[in-house]
């Protein structure tokens, strides 16, 4: 059985209730996130909603959420929890339609890693190696130092950074924290994400900081006409995005 067939079997089985069955089918996933949790990765993602806010409703059920969060030894209030938990192994298993597509297409598809310049295959879940969370934090962070194209939201308290100014590009979302909050908690409840850090307004500035060390990663996805996108948030109010918890 191959992984998208496992995958499927997983997605069908934690949409019935079936736990059991949706992580027996997986045995890479509890792997990972067991991994993942060890070496404190949780602790570089921010806290996010599972409400999506295309569709106004959870794209997991709360029993998956909670099962995640349970494995990955983070504390979480319904809906919101760890970003990287709930973006990358949570949308692996949401078999909710989006206008973009299933959730899980940005891992499983090419358009992603080829934004980032990574192989194709760069973000299949089971590829051997580093976890997905792992591969996916790695780029998200090094885009943040590299990026093109940066922008800072709600008085610096969030970045956006994209890998072109326009046609196919990767976007990275990421909240801005205060260095004594970087490290050291890996609590999906610890992050102060009602807060709106104090910084310089510079929403709609490309010339947002680069050091990737003061963010917690919110989501990173692929875009198809970043010069679009990129318009579409000059004329849009300045606010929370992505399913950040804000």
């Amino acid at each position: 059985m191959n992984g998208i067939r496992r995958l499927d079997e997983a997605s069908a089985a934690a949409s019935a209730g079936d736990l059991e069955s949706a992580w027996a089918a997986v045995p890479w996933l509890p792997r990972a996130i067991a991994a993942d949790a060890a070496s404190g990765l949780f602790a570089l993602w921010a806290r996010s909603t599972i409400v999506d806010e295309n569709v106004g409703a959870p794209v997991l059920s709360r029993g998956v959420f909670e099962r995640l969060h349970r494995e990955a030894g983070l504390t979480a209030d319904w809906p919101i929890g760890n970003a990287g938990l709930l973006h990358v192994y949570g949308y692996l298993l949401s078999t909710t339609p989006t206008p973009y597509g299933l959730k899980r297409e940005r891992w499983l598809g090419a358009d992603l890693a080829a934004a980032f310049g990574l192989d194709d295959d760069a973000f299949l879940p089971w590829r051997p190696g580093p976890s997905l969370l792992t591969r996916v934090t790695a780029a998200a962070l090094a885009l943040l130092d590299t990026a093109p194209v940066r922008r800072d939201e709600r008085a610096g308290t969030f970045r956006v950074a994209l890998s072109a100014a326009s046609g196919p590009a990767a976007l990275v979302y990421a909240r801005a924290v205060a260095s004594d909050h970087v490290a050291g908690s890996d609590s999906a409840g610890s992050d102060s994400a009602g807060s709106d850090s104090a910084g310089s307004d510079s929403a709609g500035s490309d010339s947002a900081g680069s050091d990737s060390a003061g963010v917690r990663l919110v989501t990173t996805f692929p875009v198809t006409d970043a010069a679009a996108l990129l318009a579409a948030l000059d004329a849009e109010p300045d606010r929370v995005r992505w399913n950040a918890a804000g």
